[in-house]
């Protein structure tokens, strides 16, 4: 099945930022664009708006004037669905309700012909549900767009329970003939990235609620240490606490109230409150004009430890090895064969982040995962009442010496970013076991969609079989509420190198 066909008229019914972006998706692809909204009036506003951001394009260098014109002469307003009849296919981008869509489905399943595509662009409602109230359910596809859509390249293409799969290729070859990065799912509560992103907000958030840290330390421990683009408050101001909070609670009903997709709290609070974001002016973070912005938690400087002995392997972590060397800090090395970390000249110990606390073992700091610990400028440090202000202040210290700000955070088991890639790492099995997509498009969909600096089974791969499923047994451990309990997917991934090993396989 080959995308439809240039020629083809495309509308979308909807003329809000989604629909106008997507209308311009198809527009500059080459389709004739028919723009139809039941306020009157919406349709034509939206089409000079389209036309304004082409000429941006124009200015920028990034359209010739001739592509500009062909393109304005292409695009139509109008203002009764039945000039849509014609069209190949139909893309929805109205209010976020189930009834309303589903109404506007019945009405152009009376009004376009048979072939004729249907499409939603729905980011936290069933397609299954709304394709439901037709007389054919099968054309019936997701195709979710991500704002801007003109700019960012992911489209989740969604299939419902009763979409044929004609139709879905269908969807899948048209947003790739658009330029689009297209990947294929299942439809399920958050699809591909609002499912899999979930952990990203729920356990910056926690951290925060159980006051290991406050949320500019969390947000430069994420950014600056995780390797992720923007901290998960700063980035929830900037998407709407109202927004962010109303598809958590949308997926957590959906799945019928998970534990492990659960909303915060503060959260609530904050939406309550309306403190929205930068959109109402203050959120996590304060935007009024003059408004100082709070700095993350930042050790002062300490005096760098002579020596460091090592124990076993650092996993993961063990790039520091040649870095401490580096900085011309000894290390003496010790077989220890179910060790894993660094003794400090204090007798303290230096451990890489595992789920457990400091509290339990003493005279214990524990470091967060880093994406990469050359690359990182800052690390999170963890310590509880029983660590030694030396053994802390020798751990500073090595890190400073390393070049890093050093943060220091409550005894938080798991600490900040390995406990968000764990989960993420987890939910991304769990989906692919259930059939929501492939390895590789959630991976693209994840890097894409929502800017990760790794894909979850890219991070999978690379921390190691056990590496998260071993996190989140220790952290389940300790809170056996049931959000941190490993899925059986990854039960059954961390624990393949045994039947490997019987079956003489690698």
């Amino acid at each position: 099945m080959t995308a439809i066909d240039l020629s083809s008229p495309v509308a979308v019914v909807g003329t809000g930022t989604m629909g106008q972006g997507i209308a311009q998706v198809a527009l500059v692809a080459g389709h004739p664009v028919r723009l139809y909204d039941t306020v009157p009036g919406r349709a034509q506003e939206a089409a000079d708006a389209i036309g304004a951001r082409l000429d941006r394009l124009v200015a920028k260098d990034r359209l010739t004037p001739a592509d500009r014109d062909a393109a304005r002469a292409r695009l139509t307003p109008v203002d009764a669905i039945g000039a849509l009849a014609d069209c190949a296919l139909v893309v929805e981008a109205v209010l976020e309700r189930l009834d309303v869509k589903q109404e506007l489905f019945r009405e152009l399943e009376r009004t376009v012909s048979e072939d004729c595509l249907l499409a939603t662009n729905t980011s936290s409602l069933s397609v299954t549900a709304i394709g439901g109230v037709l007389a054919n359910p099968g054309r019936c596809v997701g195709l979710h767009f991500f704002n801007p859509a003109p700019l960012l390249p992911l489209v989740e293409v969604v299939s419902g329970f009763a979409t044929d799969v004609t139709s879905a290729t269908r969807a899948y070859e048209t947003a790739r003939a658009w330029g689009k990065t297209p990947v294929a799912c299942a439809d399920t509560p958050g699809f591909i990235v609002n499912r899999i992103a979930r952990p990203f907000y729920a356990e910056a958030f926690s951290v925060h609620e159980i006051q290991g840290a406050e949320p500019a330390t969390v947000d430069a421990v994420l950014r600056e240490c995780g390797g992720f683009r923007m901290g998960a408050f700063e980035l929830t101001d900037l998407i709407g606490q109202d927004v962010n909070e109303s598809v958590t609670h949308s997926v957590w009903q959906s799945f019928f109230q998970d534990v492990r997709f659960t909303p915060s709290l503060a959260q609530r609070r904050l939406v309550e409150s309306g403190r929205l974001g930068r959109k109402s002016g203050r959120g996590w973070y304060d935007y009024a004009d003059g408004a100082e912005r709070p700095e993350p938690h930042t050790a002062e400087k300490e005096q760098a430890p002579a020596y460091v002995t090592v124990e076993g392997s650092l996993g993961p972590a063990s790039e520091l090895l040649a870095m401490i060397r580096e900085a011309g800090i000894q290390v003496r090395e010790e077989e220890e064969e179910n060790g894993s970390f660094l003794v400090l000249p204090s007798g303290g110990d230096l451990v890489l982040v595992d789920g457990q606390t400091s509290v339990e073992f003493g005279d214990v700091v524990y470091f967060d995962l880093a994406l990469d610990y050359r690359a990182a400028t800052r690390i999170a440090l963890s310590a509880s009442q029983d660590t030694s202000p030396q053994t802390l202040a020798e751990a500073i210290g090595l890190f400073q010496a390393l070049g890093k700000d050093v943060s220091v955070i409550g005894d938080v088991p798991g600490m900040i970013v390995a406990r968000t890639v764990a989960r993420i790492i987890d939910l991304a099995h769990d989906a692919v076991v259930k059939g929501v997509a492939t390895e590789e498009d959630i991976d693209t969909a994840m890097r894409l969609g929502v800017n990760y600096p790794l894909g979850p089974f890219e991070w999978s791969r690379r921390l190691g079989r056990r590496w998260a499923y071993d996190l989140l047994e220790d952290m389940h451990d300790r809170d056996s509420c049931g959000r941190y309990a490993p899925s059986l997917a990854l039960h059954r991934h961390a624990h393949a190198h045994a039947s490997d090993k019987r079956e003489g396989t690698s």
